[in-house]
C-alpha cells in the first residue's frame, strides 16, 4: 500500500488535488459563486430530519421543497423549512417551501440544483439515478445501496451525468478525525505490517413474513414500497423495523457496516476495490464471518477491542482501536507523542459532510466519499449478507462485480424491481 502523509490526507479528504474536475450539472449553469444552491430532501425520516436542520442554517443552501409519502414526516419538515426560514424574514412570515407526495414531480423543478436522498435503502439508487438523469447533485444516506448489482451499476450510471455525489458516510470527515487518523497510522506502516482488522456491527436481514394489517391514511403504502415486491402493511415496516427485512435492507450489517468496513476498505487503500473471498462463521474454521483481501489482509465481522460498534486494527508491531468516541492505540505513545506521527494531518476546511458536498458542487470536484466509494464500501456489506444467507464460502472478483464459479451466489448479485421502477 502506497505511503501517505498527513498532507496527503488533506488532499484526499478535501478531494481537491487529486480529483479530475466533473462537468457542471445543467441546474447550475448561469448561477454565480454567490447565489443559493437550491436544495430538495427527499424521504423526512429521522435522520433526513437531522440533516435538513443542519442545511437549514448554511448560507449557501436554500431548502425549496421536501418530498415524503409519509404525510406527517412530510408536514413536519414542511413546518420545520418555514418556520426557520420564517425567522429571517421582517415580517415572521414565510411559506416558500413546497411539499412533494411524489420525487419525480420535485425532480421536474429547474430551479432545483440539488437533491438529499433520506428513504429507506431500497429506493437509493433508483432516485439516485432518476436525480443524476435530472441534473441534480446528489447526497444519498447510506448504505448507498440495497444489492451488489446496483452498486455495480450506479457508478457508471452517475459517473456519465457528471454530478456531484456525496454518499453519507461522514466518518471520513467527522468525529474530530479519528478515523482519518487511524487510516493514516496503518497505511504509513506505524503498527507494522497489517494482519487483520477487526469490524463489529450488527448481523444481516432476514425474510419477512410479518401480517397484514390496515394501512394507515397518511401513508402512500405502494409508494412506501416503490421497486420492492409488493407485501400488504404492517407498522412495525413503517414506522419502525424496516432494515430488519431482505427486501428493504441487509440489516445493520449494511447500515452501520457502511460506515465500519468502509473505514477498512479506505485503511486498506481498497476504494476501487475490495475482498476476493468472504467465509461465514462454521467454515473453513471460520468463527465469524470472515473476508480476505488479495494483500493477505483478514477482516473479520467482530472483534473490535471495545464497546459497541467500533474497528481494531491489528499489525506486526501494534493496534489501532477506533469508535466514534475515541480513539487508542498500543503503544500509546503512537498517539502520545507527535513526533510519532508523520506529516501534518487535519481535517477538511468544511463544516463536516454536508459541507465538503456544498464545497464540492461549488469546486465540481469529488467529495470525500464519492459514488464508487460509497459502492465499494456497501459491497462488502453485501458479500457479507450473501455468504450468511447461503452459509458457505464465496470467491468473489471485484474487478468483474461476479462470484468466481458459483452460478447460484450470482444470483443474489441483483434482484428484479417492480414496475416501473429500473435503473
Amino acid at each position: 500500500m502506497k505511503n501517505l502523509t498527513r498532507r496527503d490526507f488533506l488532499k484526499i479528504s478535501a478531494a481537491t488535488a487529486a480529483a479530475a474536475p466533473l462537468i457542471s450539472a445543467p441546474s447550475l449553469y448561469g448561477k454565480s459563486a454567490n447565489d443559493k444552491i437550491n436544495v430538495g430532501v427527499i424521504g423526512t425520516g429521522g435522520m433526513a430530519t437531522g440533516h435538513l436542520r443542519s442545511m437549514l442554517n448554511m448560507n449557501q443552501l436554500k431548502v425549496i421543497a421536501v418530498c415524503d409519502v409519509d404525510a406527517r414526516n412530510m408536514e413536519r419538515a414542511y413546518n420545520i423549512t418555514n418556520e426557520r426560514y420564517a425567522e429571517d424574514m421582517k415580517s415572521g412570515v414565510y411559506k416558500g417551501c413546497t411539499k412533494y407526495k411524489d420525487f419525480r414531480d420535485m425532480l421536474e423543478r429547474r430551479d432545483l440544483d440539488a437533491v438529499l436522498i433520506g428513504t429507506p435503502d431500497h429506493w437509493h439508487a433508483v432516485q439516485c439515478v432518476m436525480a443524476a438523469n435530472a441534473g441534480k447533485d446528489i447526497y444519498c444516506e447510506k448504505p448507498l445501496t440495497l444489492t451488489i448489482g446496483e452498486s455495480r451499476d450506479i457508478i457508471h450510471k452517475i459517473r456519465r451525468t457528471g454530478v456531484v455525489f456525496q454518499t453519507g458516510m461522514q466518518q471520513r470527515t467527522s468525529y474530530d478525525g479519528k478515523f482519518i487518523t487511524a487510516v493514516e497510522l496503518v497505511r504509513n506502516g506505524m503498527i507494522g505490517k497489517l494482519i487483520s482488522a477487526h469490524v463489529s456491527v450488527g448481523g444481516p436481514s432476514t425474510v419477512c413474513n410479518l401480517p397484514a394489517e390496515p394501512t394507515p391514511e397518511w401513508l402512500d403504502w405502494d409508494m412506501w414500497l416503490g421497486p420492492a415486491p409488493y407485501r400488504p402493511y404492517n407498522k412495525l415496516l413503517h414506522p419502525g423495523r424496516w432494515r430488519s427485512y431482505i427486501d428493504y435492507s441487509g440489516g445493520v450489517l449494511t447500515d452501520w457496516g457502511a460506515h465500519h468496513f468502509d473505514i477498512v476498505q479506505w485503511a486498506l487503500d481498497a476504494d476501487q476495490s475490495g475482498p476476493v473471498k468472504v467465509c461465514p462463521p462454521g467454515h473453513e474454521g471460520c468463527k465469524t464471518l470472515t473476508y480476505w483481501y488479495k494483500n493477505g489482509v483478514r477482516v473479520e465481522h467482530g472483534g473490535f477491542e471495545g464497546k459497541g460498534y467500533g474497528i481494531t486494527f491489528v499489525g506486526t508491531h501494534g493496534k489501532v482501536h477506533v469508535c466514534r468516541d475515541w480513539i487508542r492505540t498500543e503503544p500509546e505513545d503512537l498517539l502520545l507523542n507527535p513526533s510519532s506521527m508523520p506529516g501534518d494531518l487535519q481535517l477538511p476546511d468544511c463544516s463536516g459532510h454536508i459541507g465538503n458536498w456544498v464545497d464540492c458542487i461549488r469546486t465540481r470536484r469529488r467529495p470525500a466519499a464519492d459514488v464508487e466509494v460509497g459502492a465499494r464500501s456497501v459491497t462488502v456489506c453485501q458479500l457479507g449478507c450473501v455468504a450468511y444467507w447461503l452459509d458457505r464460502p464465496l470467491k468473489w472478483n471485484p474487478q468483474t462485480w461476479l462470484f468466481e464459479g458459483d452460478a447460484e451466489a450470482n444470483k443474489w448479485i441483483d434482484r428484479p424491481k417492480r414496475a416501473p421502477w429500473t435503473l
